[in-house]
């Protein structure tokens, strides 16, 4: 049973990192979410697009065979170059792009640690998987520790880093203007995330993060999700609660000496068997939470 999950764990990381997709099939929808921001949806992590007068602010980039046709969508909502693109974490189905979209008018800008990953060769444990180190064009051009703040025409660009969530090198976005909070893969809507534990990840931290975001929204911020429809602050919070519920579920399981595949049998995600339907079925979350807390106890 572990072997087998650990197989379609390891298709879902393919699927996930770009491998074996049609991407001559992927079709880019372009939604308008308010007078400036736009979202791309095609393949891989949700894209957001800040159309100013002189200039686009770009968060995240998908994968590389999908830049053209990213850069035809975007060409329809503006004829500006991309004066910014912020990578809100290293995963290749963010930055597979940063290529083709780092031209001499394009800065990209994400926390130190996506530089740290992207420049070199990475292991994920779990599934026995390396990802070699991008070369040079890949990285971000500009890093930042804890907090930036682009100065962008009208705008001030907040870039909020949060600590050891769905990796060690996390960004939200957020236009205050606009009210719109990008949040990158530490918020999958209505799903149970993806968390790289082997990039600095967990549990209790994609939590926190999602408590972060909660203080920066109000009741009618649009929430970007990486992965997911756009959402509302009570999307969020119910994704923070269904995350704090299951956390709590395995860790007093592991208290009164379950395994791990009793665990998986325990009906945990009862009323929110649909969130287990997306990348991470919830076998592979409950298998996440136990691993994140085992090494912990260690």
């Amino acid at each position: 049973m572990q072997r087998k999950l650990m197989f379609v764990m390891a298709l879902l990381m393919l699927s996930i990192y770009g491998f074996g997709q049609g991407f001559d099939e992927v079709e880019i929808k372009t939604s308008k979410l308010t007078e400036h921001i736009y979202l791309l949806e095609g393949a891989g992590g949700n894209v957001g697009i800040y159309a100013a007068k002189d200039g686009i602010v770009m968060i995240d980039n998908q994968f590389a065979q999908l830049s053209d046709k990213l850069k035809s969508a975007i060409s329809n909502i503006s004829d500006q170059q991309i004066k910014y693109l912020i990578n809100t974490h290293w995963h290749g189905d963010h930055t597979g792009g940063n290529e083709n979209f780092n031209t001499e008018h394009t800065t990209i800008v994400a926390h130190e640690n996506v530089k740290k990953r992207l420049s070199t060769d990475q292991f994920t444990k779990a599934f026995n998987r390396s990802t070699p180190a991008k070369p040079m064009i890949y990285w971000p051009e500009i890093t930042y520790d804890k907090n930036l703040k682009l100065h962008f025409e009208n705008e001030d660009v907040r870039i909020i880093h949060v600590d050891h969530a769905h990796t060690d090198g996390d960004s939200f976005v957020f236009f205050p203007s606009e009210n719109v909070l990008h949040m990158g893969d530490c918020f999958f809507n209505q799903r149970f995330p993806y968390i790289d534990l082997s990039a600095g990840g967990s549990i209790k931290g994609i939590i926190k993060a999602a408590n972060t975001a909660l203080m920066i929204a109000d009741d009618d911020t649009t929430i970007i999700p990486g992965h997911g429809v756009v959402a509302s602050k009570s999307d969020l919070m119910e994704y923070r609660d269904v995350l704090v519920m299951m956390l709590n579920q395995v860790e007093d399981a592991m208290r009164k000496g379950m395994s791990l595949n009793d665990l998986k049998v325990a009906g945990f995600d009862k009323g929110y068997e649909s969130w287990g339907s997306g990348f991470i079925k919830t076998d592979a979350f409950i298998n996440t939470i136990w691993t994140d807390l085992d090494r912990v106890e260690e």
